[in-house]
């Protein structure tokens, strides 16, 4: 007999998510949002056959003052670095890095709590959306900055310190994949003031980017760089008149 699986939770967790976000920012909506948000949740708890979904609840709900307060530091850290925003509320309302960087504090806070299906299916409909794909087991600190952001891919075991800057494109990777590093750390540590910029790579769990580097565009690296650096990629451009309309 072939096994069942709960697929159409997928739905359930797209509003589930959608109205935490909401109920996260509006005041109005929070009252509002509360009683469908804890009956929802626990809905999906038992559908996933995870206990003890009511303790769980209440220990996520004492984390969200708390989310609210660093997304509201991301906030300004997008209005202070980006020359096209016109004031604060737009990147609240309009911006799909802010938005990536929500849904991720959120779902950080239940794998914290050593829920890790739902936090993932959450990270799935935003990364669906913004093309800002960040595993909710990564460990980012405050004032996080994503520009643009699509094609973003920041690993499990991530460290990302304060006041980093991530570009699109990047992908902060493992070198191997292998079931074996499941418990291994895999991915890079970004320290504070770093400002990474579009298509850059890079991968390992041992890789440190020292605070206050600037990593250029199309980088690889698989190797630690120190404090206080400038890597960049260089490239041969050649530019020719053209000769009757031919190159």
């Amino acid at each position: 007999m072939k096994k069942s699986y709960n697929v159409c939770l997928k739905d359930t967790v797209k509003t589930f998510t959608k109205r935490l976000f909401y109920s996260l920012f509006d005041c109005e909506q929070e009252d509002a949002h509360g009683k469908y948000l804890e009956k929802t949740f626990l809905k999906i708890l038992a559908k996933l056959e995870i206990e003890n979904g009511k303790e769980i609840w209440n220990s996520f709900k004492l984390e969200l003052p708390g989310i609210r307060k660093k997304l509201d530091l991301d906030a300004i850290a997008f209005e202070n670095n980006d020359p096209a925003s016109h004031c604060l509320e737009e990147i609240y309302l309009a911006y799909p890095g802010f938005h990536a960087i929500s849904i991720y504090r959120l779902s950080h806070a239940l794998y914290k709590l050593n829920v890790f299906i739902l936090p993932r299916m959450m990270s799935e409909y935003v990364h669906g959306i913004t093309g800002i794909d960040i595993h909710p087991g990564a460990t980012i600190g405050e004032s996080f900055y994503i520009d643009h952001g699509t094609g973003i891919v920041i690993g499990e075991t991530s460290i990302i310190k304060n006041h980093v800057k991530i570009y699109q494109g990047v992908t902060l990777g493992g070198v191997q994949v292998s079931k074996s590093l499941a418990k291994v750390k895999r991915h890079p540590t970004i320290e504070d003031n770093v400002c990474i910029y579009a298509n850059a790579t890079i991968l390992g769990g041992h890789i440190i980017i020292g605070a206050n580097s600037t990593i250029g565009a199309n980088v690889w690296i698989t190797e630690s760089v120190p404090e206080n650096s400038l890597v960049t990629y260089k490239t041969e451009i050649k530019i020719r008149p053209k000769k009757n309309g031919i190159r």
